[in-house]
């Protein structure tokens, strides 16, 4: 039986296809109207050579890069990947730490977020979430008899997480850090943490980013901005106020693609942060419910194989699906909630779909270890059956 974990026969059969098709999609959509949102801010641009395709380019070999990244990723075991966890966390907790160097790590609009590697920029960030799976998955899996112990159980995961939030707000970079938490604390609850333990801890958390925001002056503005974009709408308000405008113009199927008007220069970052925006105008409601039923189906096959794994006694795999779903639910509902204007303005990408090397090359690689996941499952059921 371990021969056949090591040696994975890819036929379609053998894995979730519904997973399959419905990160494909996305990865689809993603780069068509990546394409369609970038197209007139890369062709007036210096910097892009006033090519057009410039940032299309730039995303198809970003993606190639990932499904080849997610090919390796699924050849590995998952014991493999529960052994290296710890390692994978303090490696990426390291390059957090490099970014913040002077000289070496790159500043774009007063964030230090990026290590320049030549052509291309890593985000140590995007990284990290991956990271943070497994090494929560794995200690909530070894610490299982203790959950019920505050400080045997939770107090070191927290340790952990703290160091890389500041790390994180250093750069700074807030909305990773809240994916972080909100990744580590559903892994812990998912692992058995008992409910008023875990009450008691949001409250914590709840406390703990008020307090960041209020003495934040920057956070304090997104957070009026955010509650009021048409009081300052040329200014804290103006993102949104635009996002809104998309929506509003969309209506029920749109505009038409590429027809859109708040990618001509109103709306900043429309490839990247506020990509859900343009898919609004363009292809309207309906493409805008495409978008959801498709992550929230990504989302419920992550819980479905995980569920599948705790019935096969495999806790460690079982965690680190249902890390993965609470990861792309949890950046999936807030980039979609910033871009309607039920939550302030942060950046964070849209999983699997807006423009960024290192956000594409971890999302392929997360599902690639989900596909991953649910093949070991199949095997170990196959050969019960026999």
């Amino acid at each position: 039986m371990l021969r056949a974990l090591d040696a994975p026969r890819r036929l379609p059969a053998e894995i979730d296809l519904a997973l399959l098709w419905s990160t494909l999609a996305l990865l689809v959509i993603g780069m068509v109207m990546v394409y369609s949102a970038s197209m007139a801010t890369a062709e007036a641009g210096r910097l892009t050579g006033n090519q057009p395709a410039y940032f299309l380019v730039r995303h198809a070999v970003f993606l190639a890069i990932g499904l080849v990244a997610a090919a390796v990723a699924f050849q590995v075991p998952l014991s493999t990947w529960q052994q290296w966890s710890p390692w994978l966390f303090v490696g990426g907790s390291l390059l957090l730490a490099l970014v913040l160097i002077p000289g070496i790590g790159r500043e774009v609009n007063g964030a230090r977020r990026w290590l320049p590697l030549g052509i291309v920029n890593l985000q140590p960030s995007e990284l990290m979430k991956l990271f943070a799976v497994l090494y929560a998955a794995d200690y909530t899996s070894r610490k299982m008899p203790h959950m019920h112990d505050l400080k045997r159980a939770f107090l070191p995961l927290a340790s952990a997480m703290v160091a890389v939030g500041i790390l994180l707000l250093k750069e700074p970079d807030f909305g990773a850090f809240v994916v972080i938490i909100a990744i580590a604390m559903g892994i812990l609850f998912l692992g058995g943490m008992r409910a008023r333990l875990f009450v008691v801890l949001i409250f914590v958390l709840v406390a703990a980013f008020a307090a960041l925001i209020i003495i934040s002056p920057y956070r304090r503005d997104r957070i009026f901005g955010f509650m009021d974009p048409w009081a300052d709408a040329f200014g804290r308000g103006y993102q949104l106020s635009h996002a809104l405008i998309a929506f509003g113009r969309g209506e029920l199927l749109g505009v038409g693609l590429g027809a859109s008007v708040e990618k001509l220069f109103y709306l900043p970052e429309a490839h990247t942060d506020f990509l859900l925006a343009v898919i609004a105008e363009e292809l309207g409601f309906v493409g805008v419910l495409t978008v959801i039923v498709l992550f929230g189906l990504l989302i419920q096959r992550a819980f479905a194989i995980g569920r599948q794994a705790v019935a096969l006694d495999r806790l460690y795999s079982a965690l680190v699906a249902q890390g993965i779903g609470v990861w792309m639910g949890v950046q999936g509902f807030i980039n979609m909630g910033v871009n309607t204007g039920l939550l302030p303005t942060k950046g964070l990408t849209l999983p699997l779909m807006s423009f960024g090397g290192s956000g594409i090359l971890a999302n392929c690689v997360a599902v690639a270890v989900l596909l991953r996941i649910d093949w070991e499952n199949r095997q170990l059921m196959r050969g019960a059956k026999v």
